[in-house]
């Protein structure tokens, strides 16, 4: 009776392998966190907007925007500069 080799990370994880496309895993890693950088300030400064609209007030969408800035860039930090 054969038995196949267990893996030790969980199914969904990720690894530092490459992908079968060929794609470099440093390439996927910055476009990884580019679009974190762009989805931050997108998400929360929409959230902003329309807290904005439903309150009436006019600088929660400079808030959302800037507060989206720091958590991607924080995220950004501990995800990829701490390897």
């Amino acid at each position: 009776m054969r038995r196949e080799p267990t893996s030790r990370t969980s199914p969904g994880a990720s690894s530092a392998r490459e992908p079968d496309d060929g794609t470099p895993a440093e390439e996927l890693r910055a476009w990884n966190a580019m679009a974190y950088v762009i989805t931050g300030p997108v998400m929360f400064g929409g959230i902003g907007l329309g807290l904005d609209h439903w309150l009436g007030t006019s600088w929660l969408v400079a808030v959302g925007i800037l507060g989206g800035m720091a958590l991607s860039l924080y995220l950004v930090w501990v995800r990829y500069g701490t390897q």
